[in-house]
């Protein structure tokens, strides 16, 4: 019998184990992958913790995936994939096809959406099993680890910039570069946006600088976050990627007229932004989810090209546990990406 090792969580907020598991076969509509790598994302705790709705342990997370295809379901043999393909599978991680946003087009917020690691067993893992609408291709000139965390943040912060309305050369601020934030940045000046880069201490403006930022904000400094974004004309858009709905709200001021504040981080604490804040300037507030697995391949096909790259630290699948702890802490370079080399 063929094996293969899982790292599950039993119950939640539980401990990681390695089990073994029987390797199993993909169903219609479905590949079997050998993963080679697979990001930690923070909102896997969602899912580890079971503060989403039917979340089911034993629980295999992760949806940061890269790997090889090594078999494929009845019914994927027209779709173009073969065995030895390099593909990703992300946060969108298929749909249903026939709800209302699907029928439209716009599957990523699909009614029913199969996150990996909530709809079925994620990348914690040494084989995987993926819809076929999911699969992204990865470019030869991206390893797995960095192919992993694009599936998620990268794609996040790439579309949340081209899908929105500022040009190149209008003045574009990234709120945190942590592990999304240090991504957004080097899209923003790539895509030919005045970058700002926005975190707390003047310690990490080297660092925006190497990114690619033109201006840095210290969000500690003597003047607010706002008046620093007007003092350079106003921001026609700023990504918060920041999971702090303070340091979210401080933001709006700094907006120029029709500018758009473009929310990413996550966090369940309200927005503390008033409708005048809003209206006398026609700024709006849009809440921007992940991709499809074509958007996750054009976030990729667009690193490849500027030589953007996810910062990440690498831990073997045995060592979950305390990859998953270090990503939970912040002692993490950005991006925990577990191997199963």
């Amino acid at each position: 019998m063929d094996t293969y090792r899982v790292a599950q969580v039993a119950v939640p907020s539980g401990p990681f184990s390695l089990v073994e598991r029987e390797v199993p076969r993909p169903g219609p509509g479905h590949v079997r992958l050998a993963v080679e790598a697979c990001g930690i994302c923070h909102s896997d705790d969602f899912f580890v913790s079971g503060g989403m709705p039917g979340v089911r342990f034993p629980l295999v997370p992760g949806h940061e995936v890269a790997g090889r295809i090594e078999e494929l379901g009845e019914g994927t043999g027209g779709s173009g994939w073969k065995v030895g393909d390099r593909v990703t599978v992300g946060w969108f991680g298929g749909s249903c096809g026939h709800c209302t946003p699907c029928r439209q087009g716009d599957f990523i917020v699909c009614d029913t959406l199969k996150v990996p690691g909530w709809a079925y067993d994620g990348g914690f893992a040494e084989t995987m099993i993926a819809p076929v609408d999911a699969l992204a291709r990865i470019p030869e000139a991206l390893k797995a680890t960095d192919a992993g965390p694009m599936a998620c943040a990268g794609v996040t912060t790439y579309n949340g910039l081209r899908r929105s309305p500022a040009r190149p050369g209008d003045l574009v601020a990234v709120l945190g570069i942590g592990g999304l934030g240090h991504l957004g940045v080097q899209y923003a000046a790539a895509m030919g946006f005045e970058t700002v880069a926005i975190a707390r201490g003047p310690e990490k403006a080297e660092f925006a600088e190497r990114l690619g930022a033109h201006h840095y904000v210290d969000s500690t400094g003597a003047r607010s976050v706002a008046e620093s974004l007007q003092s350079l004309g106003g921001a026609k858009v700023v990504l918060a990627t920041a999971g702090n709905s303070d340091a979210i709200a401080a933001t709006v001021e700094g907006l120029t007229h029709r500018g758009e504040l473009v929310v990413i981080g996550a966090t369940s604490e309200p927005l503390g932004i008033s409708p005048v804040q809003l209206i006398m300037r026609g700024r709006t507030v849009s809440g921007h989810p992940s991709g499809t697995a074509q958007d996750v391949q054009d976030t990729m096909a667009f690193s490849a090209l500027h030589g953007i790259r996810p910062v990440v630290e690498t831990l073997p699948l045995s060592e979950a546990g305390e990859a998953y702890q270090k990503m939970l802490s912040g002692s993490a370079r950005f991006r925990m990406v577990l191997t199963t080399a």
